[in-house]
This record gives structure tokens, sequence and C-alpha cells, in this order.
């Protein structure tokens, strides 16, 4: 595809910061404890939660989205929260949702009707109100939860994104011709041969971009639902039908849909991968995944020349690779059917909807043991 000529660096990189916090800094209250592994149980009682340390996000930041991989048994949950600090004073707490791997409506779901004069929550996402005061500085508390007799949850990573509002990004930028090209070998999986099924999920089709993404990414690492799980599942005898063991798993029952960002990493960390949500600033950062072998999930809205549906108002996506010239190679759901899957979309035209249309969200979805790719010196650390 041909491209424009990539653009001159004259804005600055954009502000956005990625916190991953140690459990064992903090404080604990109430049947909280930490493990020798420092993850997050309950002791004897059936309540306790975790306070971060005050962190800095290094920028007076406009959005917050939270991050959190556990293990939840039959009958717990935990909930997760945050406030911020600055200009002098500090906002109450707001929801960031509340999780159990269990498909129990109160148990998994984010939390409405909080805003007030500093921000509200849109559902994944804490947004600083535009006649607010800044703020530079929050903490998350994670408070773990379980019905008499039910095994303790296990949480073992929380962190938190924050980024500034971005007016304009240069675009396109250059390719860093080192990515791995097309190998990575991420299976093909489309939304749309899921369309009508499971209405209480949202009904398959456009709706779940997101859990088809994931559940391709999580295939890959050999983290999806084994064949005993699928015997097992409603949809036995569907194709790919890890595509709705995953809807079902990361369904957000405030949203009424199955895009919640951090809902679809914490599926992955309760497969026992790690997971969490992110802003990158440009493919060129993207490209750093690829090159370590770690494929992307992308959130996009707008016009994409390519796209099966000429354009979206938010979509989820895999990055996979990069053509020579730095084009995105995609695994796409939004096709009719799993051969039609793999794409090519041009870099400019790609970036235009992505860091434009969510200001560069990603889901980084990777096992215990492997490498991230190093972040890009001199600007904040933002994975």
């Amino acid at each position: 595809l041909a491209q424009p000529a990539i653009a001159k660096t004259t804005l600055p990189a954009p502000s956005v910061s990625f916190t991953k916090f140690a459990l064992t800094a903090g404080s604990v209250t109430g049947a909280a404890v930490r493990t020798s592994s420092g993850a997050l149980e309950l002791s004897a009682g059936d309540q306790g939660s975790w306070l971060s340390p005050s962190q800095s996000a290094g920028l007076d930041f406009d959005e917050l989205v939270a991050s959190w991989n556990a293990t939840t048994p039959t009958g717990s949950w935990i909930t997760i929260e945050m406030a911020a600090t600055g200009s002098g004073r500090t906002t109450k707490w707001y929801t960031m949702g509340l999780w159990t791997s269990d498909p129990v409506p109160a148990r998994r779901t984010s939390v409405s009707g909080q805003g007030d004069a500093d921000g509200f929550v849109a559902i994944d996402t804490f947004v600083r109100s535009k006649k607010a005061a800044p703020l530079n500085m929050y903490q998350l508390r994670v408070t773990l939860r379980r019905d008499p007799g039910a095994a303790t949850p296990n949480v073992r990573l929380v962190g938190a994104m924050t980024s500034a509002t971005v007016a304009k990004y240069d675009m396109p930028s250059a390719p860093l011709h080192n990515a791995l090209r097309d190998s990575l070998g991420v299976p093909s999986y489309s939304q749309e041969i899921h369309t009508g099924h499971f209405p209480e999920y949202d009904g398959g089709g456009e709706a779940w971009c997101s859990p088809t993404s994931t559940a391709m990414i999580l295939d890959f690492w050999g983290a999806g639902p084994s064949e005993g799980e699928l015997a097992i599942f409603p949809a036995t005898g569907e194709p790919d039908a890890q595509v709705d063991y995953a809807a079902r798993a990361v369904y957000d029952w405030n949203y009424q849909g199955a895009g919640n960002w951090p809902f679809n990493t914490a599926y992955a960390g309760a497969r026992g991968l790690n997971g969490f949500v992110t802003r990158l600033r440009s493919l060129a950062e993207a490209e750093r995944f690829i090159d370590v072998g770690i494929p992307l999930v992308a959130s996009i809205n707008g016009r994409l020349p390519g796209f099966f549906f000429g354009k979206t108002n938010g979509h989820l996506l895999t990055i996979v690779g990069f053509t020579a010239s730095g084009d995105v190679i995609s695994n796409d759901p939004a096709v009719p059917t799993d051969a039609e899957v793999h794409r090519t979309y041009g870099r400019a035209d790609f970036e235009q909807v992505w860091l434009g249309g969510s200001g560069g969200i990603v889901y980084v979805i990777y096992p215990s043991g492997k490498a991230l790719p190093a972040n890009v010196d001199g600007l904040p650390h933002n994975w």
C-alpha cells in the first residue's frame, strides 16, 4: 500500500506512563495478606484490602485505566478503586471495576453514575472533567472478597496507565525496519461467524471484536480453554468455540458488552498469562513488541482503507507483524470467515484510526518468563 512521506517529528511525544505496582509495597488491612511470591490473598477472613503507595504519574493526566491479574475461585471476587491527587486536593474513590471469573453479574461489572466535579468513569477509563484542576498522582485500592467457605482470590498484578489528551500526532511514524515480518503464527478467528450466538452476552458478530482478538492471542500462547473445558461449554459444536468462551469470560454486565479493555486482559491473567492495558505513542513502539515475538490487540475508531466494514465507531483487532515497508499486518476479526482474517493495512491509515481513534490503546498479553521489549529511552515508561 502506498504511504505518504514519513512525518517530520515536530510535535512533543504523547504524555503517557504505565506503572506496575510491587504488591510488597503499600499496606494491607483486614484479612488481606501477602504470599511468599508477593501476591495478595485472604487469610482466615472473608474480606481484606491492599492500598498502593501514592504514585506520581510523571504528568498531568486526563485519563487512567487500571489493570489487574487475579485468579478468583468460585465464590470469590475483587474490587479495584482509584483516587487521584493534584492541585491541592484528593478525589473520592472511583470504582474501576468488580472482577471475577465466575459469570456472576454483580461481581463482574463496571459501575456507572460515579461522575462528580473531578471526573467520571467511562466503563473502564477514569476521565478527568474538562473544568477540573490538574491531577498528577494517584493510588489504587484492591479489595479481595469471598463467600463463607470459598477459597481465596489471588491477585498477582496491579497496574495503571495514565495519559494526557493529545490534540495531534506526528503520523506516520518511521518504521524500525527490524521487526519480525509476519512470522508469529497467530491463529485466525472471525467474529462474524459467531453472529447470533449467546444474545445474553451481546450476540456475537461486531459486538465480539474484543473477545475474538483476545482469544486469538490466548491460543497463540497456548493458554486458551482446553478441549475438556470446551466440551462442557454450551457452545459445543460451534466453530471456534473458544471465542464464545472468551465472550462469556469478559462480559461486563453493566456495560452489557464484551469490550471492557481491562476485563479482557484480566481474562488472560485468569488463564495464567500476564496482561495489561496501556497506550503506545506510535507504531514504532508496537514494532518493538513484534520484534520480541509479542503480538498486540489494538483499539481503532474511524475510516480505515481495506477494513471490511469501511469504518468503525470502535473496534479491536490484532497487530501480528509488519511488512518490509512498515505497513501493519493484522489478524482482523471483522471479516465473514476465518480465511479472510489475515490482512494488511497502510501504516499512515492505521495510525490515523488507532492513535487518532483511541490514543494508541493496546492489550499487552504474554507469558511469565517472556521479556518485554525495552521502553523508549528518554520517555516515561509506558509498559
